[in-house]
């Protein structure tokens, strides 16, 4: 499973990579100021640092389209499957449900199979409910670990690409006062360079942070409100074999009518 996650991603940055590329000679066009195009404008004046945020916003870019492709309904917790097993728990078949839930790769497929056989046909009146539940907060420890690793890179993303920027600051602003120092006179051309590269690694660092930090949050929600509706969906065929089995108490409660 792990393997084929990072394969999976390999392939999503391999192919954010080759978009980059395609679109670099768009990039290259002048843009009317000068001689310079778009690129060196607003990249290659920012120097080196520039490299660091570029790979951030590259990994950034990988780590979204995964993010999209991995955390959706279907992965998690998919309509027919859960029609499938719903038909099964209602007529207490859970012998059939644990099967189909186990060749399914879904997320709500691997939770029932692992938790369904807690159940306890010998105690009709909750079927072991409680060992159920606990199997099921067992299982959503572990997976939510896994899927929050690729969501909290995010975060790293958002909290390293401000820190790269002041990084390309202080790097600019040492360059200015450091031809200040040697030639004793201010060249306006070369202090110009200096400060470019200051407010260019400033400018990347913090566009790069707002995006990955809405970024994070969205994909952190999108993941708990995907784990709930399948924890949902776990409850709802408990209770459906829950009151198939005590269907008789459940009527007699019900009363038939009011005299008058």
């Amino acid at each position: 499973m792990i393997y084929t996650t990072r394969k999976r991603l390999l392939r999503v940055f391999s192919l954010v990579l080759t978009s980059f590329f395609l679109s670099a000679p768009a990039l290259m066009a002048a843009d009317g100021d000068g001689d310079k195009n778009a690129l060196e404008k607003w990249v290659l004046d920012g120097g080196w640092p520039m490299i660091l945020i570029g790979l951030a916003i590259i990994a950034l870019l990988a780590l979204s389209v995964f993010n999209f492709i991995n955390l959706t309904k279907q992965k998690f917790c998919p309509d027919d499957l859960k029609a499938a097993l719903l038909d099964h728990m209602m007529n207490c078949r859970v012998r059939s449900a644990i099967e189909l839930a186990a060749s399914h790769p879904s997320y709500v497929g691997r939770m029932l199979a692992y938790s369904l056989p807690n159940i306890d046909a010998t105690r009709p009146e909750d079927l072991g409910r409680d060992g159920v539940e606990d199997a099921i907060a067992d299982f959503t420890i572990n997976e939510s670990r896994k899927n929050m690793v690729w969501i909290n890179y995010i975060a790293l993303i958002a909290q390293a690409a401000p820190m790269l920027g002041l990084f390309g600051t202080v790097y600019g602003m040492v360059g200015a006062f450091g031809s200040l120092s040697t030639t004793g006179a201010a060249d306006p051309a070369q202090l110009a360079g200096d400060i470019q590269i200051a407010l260019l690694t400033t400018f990347w660092g913090l566009l790069t942070a707002i995006p990955s930090l809405i970024s994070y949050f969205y994909f952190k929600n999108k993941l708990n409100n995907l784990v709930a509706e399948a924890h949902h969906s776990s409850e709802e065929l408990i209770n459906a074999s829950i009151q198939t089995v005590n269907q008789d108490a459940y009527l007699a409660k019900i009363p038939e009518g009011i005299a008058v």
